[in-house]
């Protein structure tokens, strides 16, 4: 058997270490030249230091959701963050220590656990991951696992041929890792992922604060969104990078679910191959090997980072596809923000083409024309509360609780929940007024379909108007209207209290100041968390508390809570009305059905109008301030 030099063998791994660290800073750099062609974005080295606890709390958060995974994740990734740094002070540093020798060894034994699983996972793998380059990984870093296995063993390698084979294991393991960056492979996300939980376009998400308003645009200094890649921030083009192609936002897409033209995952993959500085020919989508936009074949769509997105490298429809619900910012384990990069999109489109699909036109002209989206005269959106006896908010004339009723009030089905909203408000004793012709429309839709500009005007003479009045906190049934008053009006000079109708009366009920009875309805109930209460604003307990403090009992749907699915309302959606293989309301009601619910409970009158939209037999769809208006201790005298 031939003998080795021993001290020889470490030498070449040493060779190796520091080539494979040269071709990773070297990729580093062409990256970086990519992301660099964005736009300037704020941003603090320091935030270099805040990379361990955002790793392990902020993104693990989302990862331990799927418990094998997360497990998977810290194994492996754990493993090889230990291994490579051992391997960096032993053979980098040329210590050749047998001690960190065993060091290696267990932190390698680890990584090569974990990538097992990934294997295994790998075998009968769900829909949702992508394949392609992604099913090789297990492979490439199970060799360099074993090849760091065999130079870490606690004895010398005697044979030749086991020395050359660790070495060509280690140099098929090192290329997934340090080339990958540069050329894109899969191991991209590790490095572009960290960098990303530093530079996030969105630092208040990691201070344990809901992020969900969208950036405003200095329309003045001649923004209006984004039309090529490079009109993206520059970390926006590293958070694209960041993406592991999990896919778990393709399982939570309403859109893609319904097969309408739209997969997140693929949508982020396709802005990734417009990162492409080769500007005659550009990148295409022909390698992409996960689920396609329904409908939409994939090698037909090419980009680079200075060409058109629309519609050379994404369909138009697949912009237009989407409701805004945050299903698949909420699920991404890499905090990557779909939803502001579709918005940003959008906007160009509109501010610059005018090419909103369907309905949208004539909404965004009816806003700019009468501040309605219906194209209504003001006056007449609080028609159904003549007979309540509601005062209407006069200047100099304070009150407590300025009720904002939204765009719902102009529909018949709705006032019925308003007018059960008001006999509670009344049953409390509360101070309260409307607002009658001074109401307009907050903009929401405006600003979801890109029309930033309707929408900064529709704020700011709504702003005006609220600061003409004297009130202390506004109360909305609609959480989009409370979502721009609360999270998107600040931006503009306007903070205000804003409260959603199920958040004010829970306060009510545990205080004492609503006095309900036990409810007589018998049927099996289910509640539909509204995106924009959920997600955008976090409130889920409130619209529960008050179903269980009149006795009802909630059958939780599957998805449910934070992970609630979309009812397909927002976003301007029903105005684009893109066509797909079923609609969005009909698979939630399905969602309802298959927990045999006979009453679906709900907080927002968009979700009341999309379920109700459902044809066949489906459960009744009710209010939560209706099931409460129909328990109200009948022995309290309403204030007059």
């Amino acid at each position: 058997m031939q003998m080795l030099n021993y001290t020889g063998f470490n030498y070449s791994v040493t060779a190796l270490f520091w080539l494979a660290s040269a071709a990773l800073t070297i990729g580093l750099w062409r990256r970086t030249q990519l992301w660099r062609a964005g736009q300037p974005a704020a941003f603090l080295w320091l935030n270099l230091l805040a990379i361990p606890k955002r790793y392990f709390v902020d993104l693990h958060h989302v990862v331990s959701r799927e418990p094998y995974i997360a497990r998977t994740h810290v194994a492996t990734a754990g493993g090889a963050v230990a291994t490579l740094a051992l391997v960096a002070v032993n053979y980098g540093l040329m210590m050749y220590s047998a001690a960190l020798n065993w060091a290696i060894l267990s932190a390698t034994t680890i990584m090569l656990g974990g990538v097992f699983f990934i294997w295994l996972r790998r075998r009968n793998a769900p829909a949702r991951l992508s394949r392609g380059a992604w099913s090789r990984l297990p492979y490439t870093l199970a060799a360099f696992a074993i090849g760091l296995l065999i130079i870490s063993l606690p004895v010398p390698i005697i044979s030749g041929s086991v020395a050359l084979l660790a070495l060509l294991l280690l140099l098929a393991g090192s290329a997934e890792l340090a080339l990958g960056i540069g050329l894109g492979g899969p191991m991209k996300h590790a490095i572009a992922g960290l960098l990303h939980l530093a530079f996030h376009p969105r630092q208040e998400r990691f201070s344990g604060k809901l992020s969900t308003a969208l950036k405003p645009l200095m329309l003045e200094n001649g923004q209006y969104g984004v039309s090529k890649p490079s009109d993206f921030k520059w970390n926006q083009l590293l958070g694209f990078d960041a993406c592991v192609q999990c896919g778990k936002c393709e399982a939570a897409c309403p859109a893609f679910a319904a097969g309408q033209p739209l997969n997140p995952k693929k949508l982020i993959q396709d802005l990734v191959i417009g990162l492409s500085n080769d500007e005659k020919s550009g990148a295409t989508d022909a390698s992409f090997a996960g689920s396609p936009y329904p409908g939409v074949a994939v090698g037909d769509h090419s980009g680079s980072i200075h060409a058109p997105i629309i519609p050379l490298l994404i369909p138009a429809e697949t912009l237009w596809s989407c409701t805004t619900c945050r299903a698949c910012v909420q699920e991404c384990p890499m905090l990557i923000e779909h939803v502001d990069a579709i918005v940003d999109m959008r906007r160009n489109l509109t501010l610059t083409q005018g090419s909103a699909p369907g309905k949208a036109p004539q909404t965004l002209e009816n806003l700019r024309e009468t501040s309605t989206v219906g194209g209504y005269d003001r006056n007449a959106r609080y028609h159904w509360a003549v007979d309540l006896d509601v005062k209407t908010i006069q200047k100099n004339s304070p009150v407590d609780i300025l009720l904002v009723a939204g765009e719902g009030a102009f529909d018949m089905r709705y006032q019925r929940s308003l007018r059960a909203l008001v006999k509670l408000l009344k049953a409390a004793n509360l101070d309260f007024a409307i607002m009658g012709a001074l109401e307009r429309d907050t903009g929401d839709t405006a600003r979801r379909l890109g029309d930033e500009a309707t929408f900064q005007m529709l704020a700011k003479q709504n702003i005006e108007t609220f600061n003409s009045l004297t009130f202390k906190r506004i109360v909305t049934a609609d959480p989009h209207v409370m979502h721009s008053l609360k999270n998107e009006y600040p931006a503009f000079g306007g903070h205000y209290q804003v409260l959603h109708h199920t958040t004010l009366l829970a306060e009510l009920v545990s205080s004492g100041q609503l006095k309900l009875e036990k409810s007589t309805e018998t049927r099996k109930l289910t509640y539909h968390d509204p995106c924009y209460l959920g997600r955008y604003n976090g409130e889920t307990e409130a619209p529960r508390t008050l179903l269980k403090s009149i006795g009802l009992q909630i059958n939780e749907m599957e998805r449910s809570g934070l992970r609630g699915r979309c009812c397909g309302g927002g976003g301007g959606a029903p105005l684009t009305d893109i066509p797909g293989k079923q609609r969005i309301p009909d698979i939630r009601i399905q969602d309802a059905r298959s927990i045999d619910a006979e009453l679906v409970a709900v907080a927002c009158p968009q979700c009341t109008s999309m379920l109700e939209g459902v044809v066949g037999k489906r459960p009744d769809v009710l209010d939560i301030a209706e099931l409460l208006a129909s328990a109200l201790d009948q022995n309290v005298e309403p204030a007059r």
